[in-house]
């Protein structure tokens, strides 16, 4: 029985090196955009979730301000972001609803890119993509 085994040649060696160098990096940049992206994604979600978590507390009468964004601090400390500054978080007891008015929480967020931020720095000193980009958060209750 004949063996059919090739050798590779020089070229083809330095042909699957050229293919390796071009490919990794590639799956690389891939992998880490899904982590930062997924990242992004639970940031929101813990944002807007906040976001609701300070709506109801509006909502109930004799609460204030305060206390609303303590609520909105703590549920976002919990989700293991850093606690906002009271210039983060809008309070608006009187949205219009219709009819009727409602409360009206406003989360506004600073979100760093741990990963692509740094590399297009590098790649680029002035790009504005390693900017914190400001994430949003809107929950709106109707008042009791």
């Amino acid at each position: 029985m004949r063996r059919l085994t090739r050798r590779l040649t020089k070229n083809e060696r330095g042909a699957a090196l050229l293919e390796a160098a071009v490919t990794i990096p590639l799956i690389l940049v891939i992998s880490v955009a899904t982590v930062e992206f997924g990242r992004e994604y639970q940031t929101w979600q813990v944002l807007t979730n906040a976001a609701r978590e300070g709506a109801r507390i509006a909502i109930l009468s004799g609460t204030t301000d305060a206390e609303v964004r303590g609520a909105v601090n703590n549920y976002m400390s919990i989700g293991r972001l850093n606690t906002l500054s009271a210039g983060n978080i809008d309070v608006n007891r009187t949205a219009p609803l219709g009819p009727t008015t409602g409360s009206q929480i406003t989360v506004n967020y600073p979100f760093n890119f741990m990963v692509l931020g740094p590399v297009m720095k590098l790649i680029n000193r002035s790009s504005t993509i390693g900017a914190p980009l400001v994430m949003s958060a809107v929950a709106v209750m109707r008042n009791e």
